[in-house]
């Protein structure tokens, strides 16, 4: 029993229920929470790494990934993190300007962009909007921004258009800045998402793009999917939550990326 009564097997019930609200733990906070060292909280997190119902990382922890394949629907990713999207979403579009064309990929932070973004209409007023995310073009149909929608194949799970036919439309075109939304962020091997076609659709994009910024919450990071977009050393910006590691805001800025933290 710890010193602060919780048997053992309890407190570590109660760690897992506070990864499954948060989406990830951090040492100290638990150590904080539950009154008692950082040493016995990183024993309880490497027995629930050895049960298989953790990923630990450094620093902490994060939910077990069902494999490299993992590829939530648009409404599950919904449901995560909605503070800190919308905070995000509001310091992307604080960078837009007037007159400029913006990209966006598809994904609940960049739909959350697409909303500040109408809701800021009043200095947006020749603002073009190009995405490959029908979702995200529904919800600017109707305001006085122009959206480019490419065409291509529907991705279900996603709303997204994939495939040639959208790789050949925004190779036609060129923006002004990209707001990538990701699935995973290794500071040592890139931004990564588990779809094949998604992933070549965004390396377009990266490419017509004169300036890339990558828009995730600080649950993205330390996580790999199927598919590598581009490396750390592609992306100009990363604008997160200030719950990153410190670990990974050093390895950002020591590769040269700009960070914006909300």
């Amino acid at each position: 029993m710890s010193s602060n009564g919780l048997l053992n097997e309890e407190r570590r019930r109660e760690i897992l229920g506070v990864l499954h609200r948060d989406g990830r733990v951090l040492v100290k906070d638990l150590a904080r929470q539950f009154r008692i060292s950082q040493i016995t909280i990183r024993k309880d997190l490497e027995f629930l790494d050895g049960q298989g119902v953790i990923q630990r990382t450094h620093g902490g922890a994060l939910p077990v990934q069902s494999g490299a394949l993992l590829d939530p629907t648009l409404r599950e990713k919904e449901k995560l993190h909605r503070k800190q999207k919308t905070e995000i979403a509001l310091a992307a579009a604080r960078l837009v300007e007037d007159g400029q064309s913006v990209l966006l990929d598809s994904g609940t932070t960049t739909t959350a962009i697409a909303r500040a973004l109408k809701h800021s209409l009043n200095t947006r007023a020749r603002l073009t909007v190009i995405t490959n995310a029908i979702n995200i073009a529904a919800e600017l149909a109707g305001t006085n921004i122009e959206v480019i929608l490419t065409g291509g194949t529907l991705r279900k799970n996603s709303f997204s258009l994939v495939g040639p036919l959208a790789e050949r439309t925004l190779r036609q075109l060129s923006a002004d800045i990209l707001f990538l939304g990701v699935d995973g962020f290794d500071t040592a091997a890139g931004l990564f998402t588990p779809n094949l076609l998604e992933s070549e659709v965004n390396r377009t994009m990266v490419e017509i793009a004169r300036r890339t910024i990558a828009v995730c919450d600080s649950s993205k990071f330390g996580r790999r999917s199927l598919c590598n977009i581009m490396p750390v050393a592609a992306v100009h910006e990363v604008i997160t939550d200030t719950q990153i590691l410190k670990s990974d805001l050093r390895a950002l800025k020591e590769a040269g990326v700009k960070v914006t933290l909300v």
